[in-house]
C-alpha cells in the first residue's frame, strides 16, 4: 500500500512539473495570416521570427489570404487562425460596419479594442506605427497622355479608362464607392484584381487606374503615378495586430511580445521594406529579419 501510494504521490508531481514547465502555454502553434501583399508579407514574417524567437511558441504563417479581411476575419472568428496585420478603418469599416468620417484615430483604436472584444472575443495589440491608406494611382502614360495631377482631374476622362481594384475596396463602404462619388468617376469598366497583382495589370494594359496606398514600394517607379486627393477623401488606415483573446490566454507571452512591434515603423521604412522585395528582388523573410535586428528586437 505504501509504495502504491508513493508511485501515486510521484506521478502528481511529475504531472504538475510538466504543467509548469508548459507554464500553461498551447502545445499547437500560433496560427497567422496575412494579405496578399507585400507589406502583410514582411508583417507576417516580422511576427513570426518575434514569436518563435522571443516568446519561444511555434509559428505556422499562412500567407496571402485571397480577399483579404473579407476571408481573414470570418476564418478569424471561426478559430482557424489567432492573429494577423490589419488596419485601423478597415477593421472600423468593413467589419464593425462603421462610417470612417466623424471620429479621431485614437478614439476609434479604443472602440475597436473594445468592440472586438464584445463581438468576436478579440482585441487589437499595439500600432505599428505606419499609416497605409489609399491613393489613387494611374500609369505615367495616362496620366501624360491625359495631364493628370489631381484626383478630380481624373473625372473628367474616366469614361475613357479601365479601373482595377482589390475586392477589400470595391466592396467597402468607404471605398470605391465613395471614390466615384466625390469626384464623380464613371469608369469605362471595372476589374476585381487581388492586391498583389494590380501593379503587373496596369504595366500589363490591363487597366489604367487602382487603388494604391502610400507605402506602395511601386508608387516610386518612373511607370506609376499617384494622383493628389485634392478634396481630402481619405481617412486614416494605422497596422496594428488583431488577435483572438483565447490566443492571448493559451500562450501567456504572445502580448507581450506583439508590443515589441508598437511604434518600431515609419510610413518611410514600411515604404523602403516593400521596395527592398518588390525591387531589390530580396526574401521578404531577410527583409523583416534583419529590420528587427536594426531596431535591436532580435539578435544576429
Amino acid at each position: 500500500m505504501k509504495k502504491r501510494m508513493t508511485a501515486i504521490i510521484l506521478a502528481l508531481v511529475l504531472v504538475l512539473a510538466a504543467a509548469g514547465c508548459s507554464g500553461g502555454a498551447s502545445e499547437e502553434p500560433v496560427k497567422i495570416a496575412t494579405k496578399p501583399m507585400t507589406e502583410q508579407y514582411i508583417l507576417g514574417e516580422m511576427l513570426k521570427i518575434l514569436i518563435e524567437e522571443k516568446a519561444g511558441y511555434e509559428v505556422e504563417l499562412t500567407k496571402g489570404i485571397g480577399g483579404g479581411t473579407n476571408n481573414i476575419q470570418p476564418a478569424m472568428e471561426k478559430g482557424e487562425f489567432d492573429l494577423y496585420p490589419e488596419y485601423t478603418s478597415s477593421g472600423w469599416v468593413m467589419v464593425l460596419d462603421h462610417k470612417a468620417e466623424g471620429v479621431d484615430d485614437e478614439e476609434m483604436f479604443e472602440k475597436l479594442k473594445s468592440e472586438y472584444q464584445k463581438n468576436f472575443d478579440m482585441t487589437w495589440v499595439g500600432q505599428y506605427g505606419f499609416n497605409n491608406t489609399f491613393t489613387v494611382a494611374v500609369s505615367s502614360k495616362v496620366a501624360d497622355q491625359y495631364n493628370l495631377k489631381t484626383c478630380s482631374d481624373l473625372a473628367r476622362v474616366s469614361d475613357k479608362l479601365v479601373f482595377g481594384g482589390n475586392p477589400d475596396y470595391i466592396e467597402r463602404e468607404d471605398g470605391f464607392g465613395v471614390l466615384c462619388e466625390t469626384y464623380g468617376y464613371n469608369f469605362k469598366d471595372v476589374k476585381d484584381i487581388d492586391i498583389g497583382l494590380k501593379y503587373k495589370a496596369m504595366q500589363n494594359g490591363d487597366i489604367d487606374v487602382t487603388n494604391g496606398f502610400t507605402t506602395d514600394a511601386q508608387l516610386s517607379r518612373d511607370d506609376v503615378k499617384p494622383l493628389e486627393d485634392d478634396k481630402h477623401l481619405q481617412v486614416n488606415y494605422y497596422c496594428s495586430t488583431v488577435v483572438r483573446q483565447d490566443a492571448l490566454e493559451n500562450y501567456p507571452e504572445l502580448e507581450d511580445t506583439l508590443m515589441l512591434m508598437d511604434g518600431i515603423l515609419t510610413d518611410q521604412e514600411m515604404a523602403e521594406l516593400n521596395y527592398q522585395v518588390e525591387v531589390e528582388g530580396k526574401e521578404d523573410v531577410d527583409v523583416a529579419r534583419e529590420f528587427l535586428i536594426s531596431k535591436g528586437l532580435i539578435e544576429k
